[in-house]
């Protein structure tokens, strides 16, 4: 694990999706780095595509076991 430092603004605004979203700040973070590189690699996908991506990645999440 490593850090990675941020501004003070960022890290509000990921306390308050974490807050939102019932992740902590970290998942919430990973979660946007995640849809970030997606996103990046694959710049035709629209946002509900790139969920599915990692949802296809995790198929034991799919069929509702942990």
């Amino acid at each position: 694990m490593g850090i990675v430092k941020i501004t003070d603004q960022l890290h509000e605004q990921l306390r308050l999706a974490s807050a939102a979203m019932d992740r902590s700040i970290n998942a919430q973070a990973e979660f946007w780095i995640k849809i970030g590189l997606l996103a990046e690699l694959n710049p035709d996908l629209p946002y509900n595509a790139l969920i599915n991506k990692l949802l296809l990645d995790k198929p034991d999440l799919i069929r509702g076991r942990t």
